[in-house]
């Protein structure tokens, strides 16, 4: 005969999509000549793995591994995949009824060390997953088992453990307890809601009897104690387990809803004590939301302060099957790793993150400084080095120029270095405002005194540069400030100055002539009264106390509505000097509208509508 080789085989040709996308799958049904069945069968084989290498959490396909290798008469290796789905997702009651369902089939009950082994699968079992408040389908099946076989001593102590247990079914377990032979008691409680059992009369017993009677009054007592304990903290997690509609891996994005409730059990579970519960939790969740980094993170902050070892598996699982693509956690666990003195681990994790993902600004960042921080300072600059080597030419490469120069000026104490590579930058980006401000400010940090040749190069550079008009109106006022602050030249000051007044007129005769995309201000705005903050950052980029010679430059500039100084909103300290009538006649000043009932103005001076301010002198 020729067999039917019919198998679901996940195919992979790329990376594995992200949230919200299908997993790709192939379905195969095909007659199949006996010479290439086991071709075909290494091939699912193949697919399978490299599924699992991605999704580790679908229980569904572990099953369908171990029934196709099952019907192709390899039982040994159906048990293998079995165990391996196991390790990877340990909760899931599915997975391991299909396990224990499967030993069944196979072992024969003959033997005496079957039942050993199926109970020892069963005890694996709950000790796993029997905290799971939604594992009560394992505990029955290792019940009946147990009745099965006519052991009513295991029956109850599997009872006596799983009453405690907060479970969905719970009170169903409690009157299935009630029903176990010898074990007769009244219902529990109806008004409450909790189960207090009466003592029962007994019929004709015997006195001899009676001290057995209360001993096991006693017992039923102290397990009706026992489930109004548990029915309780069934009681405070009901809610939490309501909110989540999908227990299950997949690969679609989860309701908003449903990621609050998650964080929200989370944090309820942490906050109750019990870490047992705690990481079971952590892990039912994790099911849920593998594509998520933030539960991830949120693990592994909970176990760094408990277990070393748990975290950094926690962190694996993460970075080598869920997230292989997430930056931040790999950051998070370099991190973790060089906290706890694994520099090397760290550097490799770092190394092979950003083998496979290339480009990362953050990541090449982290590497620099891990360096830096472990006295290898030369490693540090290669790796900056290498890094605006590759990006040369793009923005990218013009950030980490700066971020080279900075650390040459200040780790390496080397402000020629640092210069040097800033300038060569700018030959390659003359454009870019970022480099010639940290160039500026570098060499501001330096002794102005003898330095001051090297800044006021930085000005010429700039204003020399294919900058924004914008731009080169800030430099040209910084220019200005620095020489009236730091300057040894009255005459350079007062060049800077004219030439800085050529700037501002050029700018307003091209503001003028631009064309008109809408109205030149909005009258309702408070930057236009005489109570606001002219002098915001948001109007004006840099401000520095007042000199008589800046007064004349920023009026204009900042568009103040007066021509006496007594107008200003503030008081500069010096502002005395001017005289009392000092008012520049060669510049315009638009005077914006008035606020009405204004105390702050003459009322000599009369609003004039937006049409005429471009014509006001």
């Amino acid at each position: 005969e020729i067999p039917i080789f019919s198998v679901k085989i996940p195919i992979f040709h790329v990376e594995p999509p992200r949230c919200g996308a299908p997993a790709p799958v192939l379905t195969v049904a095909l007659p199949v000549p006996p010479g290439r069945a086991q071709n075909l069968l290494g091939a699912a084989r193949r697919a399978f793995d490299a599924f699992f290498l991605h999704y580790p959490y679908c229980y569904g396909y572990w099953k369908k591994y171990a029934d196709m290798e099952r019907r192709l008469g390899s039982a040994r290796r159906a048990e293998e995949v079995l165990e391996r789905g196991l390790q990877s997702i340990p909760l899931s009651m599915d997975l391991w009824i299909h396990y224990i369902s499967f030993l069944q089939s196979t072992l024969d009950p003959a033997l005496p060390e079957t039942a050993q082994r199926i109970r020892g699968a069963f005890e694996a079992a709950v000790a796993a997953a029997g905290m799971d408040f939604r594992s009560d389908k394992l505990w029955e099946s290792y019940v009946e088992w147990e009745r099965e076989r006519g052991d009513l001593r295991a029956v109850t102590a599997i009872y006596d453990r799983l009453l405690s247990m907060p479970t969905q079914l719970y009170s169903h377990h409690w009157e299935k307890y009630g029903k176990t032979p010898g074990m007769h008691r009244e219902d529990p409680g109806k008004t409450s809601g909790i189960a207090r059992g009466k003592p029962g009369k007994t019929r004709g017993s015997p006195r001899k009897h009676s001290g057995f009677e209360k001993i096991r009054e006693l017992v039923i007592s102290m397990r009706q104690q026992i489930y109004a304990q548990n029915e309780a903290e069934v009681s405070k997690r009901w809610n939490f387990e309501d909110g989540i509609k999908r227990p299950y891996f997949h690969v679609k994005p989860l309701e908003r809803a449903q990621l609050r409730n998650w964080r929200e059990y989370l944090d309820f579970e942490v906050a109750a004590g019990s870490h047992e519960r705690s990481i079971v939790l952590f892990e039912r969740c994790l099911i849920a939301c593998a594509l998520y980094e933030e539960f991830w993170v949120k693990y592994t902050r909970y176990l760094e302060s408990r277990t070393v070892p748990g975290a950094r598996s926690v962190f694996q699982r993460a970075c080598g099957f869920h997230l292989p693509r997430k930056p931040n956690i790999h950051l998070l666990w370099a991190a973790f790793e060089e906290k706890q003195g694994n520099v090397e681990e760290a550097r490799r994790i770092l190394r092979c993150f950003e083998a496979a993902v290339p480009g990362l600004a953050m990541v090449r960042l982290r590497r620099v400084s891990l360096e830096r921080r472990h006295g290898r300072v030369a490693e540090a600059e290669a790796l900056l080095l290498e890094a605006m080597r590759a990006n040369e030419g793009l923005p990218l490469g013009s950030f980490y120029a700066v971020k080279l120069a900075r650390q040459v000026c200040k780790v390496q104490k080397n402000l020629g270095k640092a210069r040097k590579v800033l300038v060569e930058a700018l030959e390659k980006d003359p454009d870019n405002a970022r480099l010639h401000a940290n160039l500026l400010e570098m060499e501001f940090g330096a002794d102005v005194g003898q330095n001051e040749g090297n800044t006021m190069s930085c000005f010429e550079r700039a204003l020399r540069s294919p900058l924004p008009d914008e731009a080169k109106l800030v430099f040209s006022q910084r220019r200005v400030e620095f020489l009236e602050d730091f300057g040894s030249s009255i005459h350079s000051l007062l060049k800077a100055y004219d030439e800085h007044q050529k700037i501002l007129k050029a700018h307003a005769a091209r503001k003028r002539s631009a064309p008109k995309s809408g109205p030149r201000f909005d009258p309702s705005s408070p930057r236009f009264y005489p109570n606001s903050r002219i002098f915001s950052p948001s109007v004006l980029p840099l401000f520095v106390p007042l000199s008589p010679l800046l007064i004349p430059t920023l009026l204009p500039f900042t568009r103040i509505c007066t021509f006496l100084p007594s107008f200003l909103p503030f008081s500069p300290p010096n502002v005395s000097l001017l005289p009392p009538n000092f008012c520049p006649p060669h510049f315009p000043l638009p005077i914006p509208p008035f606020p009405p009932n204004s105390s702050s103005f003459s009322p000599q001076i009369s609003p004039l509508s937006p049409p005429q301010l471009g014509r006001t002198r």
